[in-house]
């Protein structure tokens, strides 16, 4: 029997728990921000910080879905859990910026960007491994 995250009592624990709080949380905050680009605030970088969290909330979803059913649970789960810090670096940082005018954290969100893709690439890589595992 795979790993799901069940402690026994039905409920997740672990990193899938996490998984399933981060993305819906990240998800909230993303259609927050893009309200708040829409009405409030004058910035097309926090319109694209809120694409790019909500986005990134869904597909981490996804990929919880992934593991559910993958041979290699564990790393799916990495993946998605990498996914939703990467794309909470990037935005957090965008909207402190646009939020408070202080730039004192400006690097995280190229790296915040680069672990975007960094995860979309072991999406493909663990999709790969996969196909031949099968």
């Amino acid at each position: 029997m795979r790993d799901t995250g069940n402690n026994g009592q039905g409920a997740p624990s672990g990193a899938p728990f996490l998984i399933l709080v981060w993305a819906g949380l990240a998800g909230a905050a993303g259609v927050g921000l893009a309200a708040a680009a829409a009405h409030k605030v004058d910035s097309p970088a926090l319109g694209t910080a809120a694409t790019m969290l909500t986005l990134h909330a869904a597909a981490a979803l996804g990929i919880f879905a992934v593991a559910l059913r993958a041979a290699w649970a564990k790393l799916w789960r990495a993946v998605a859990l990498l996914m939703l810090f990467a794309a909470s670096l990037f935005t957090g940082e965008i909207a402190f910026h646009t939020f408070t005018g202080d730039a004192s954290f400006q690097m995280l969100a190229p790296v915040g960007g680069s672990l975007m893709i960094i995860s979309w690439l072991l999406v493909a890589l663990a999709g790969f491994v996969s196909w031949f595992r099968d």
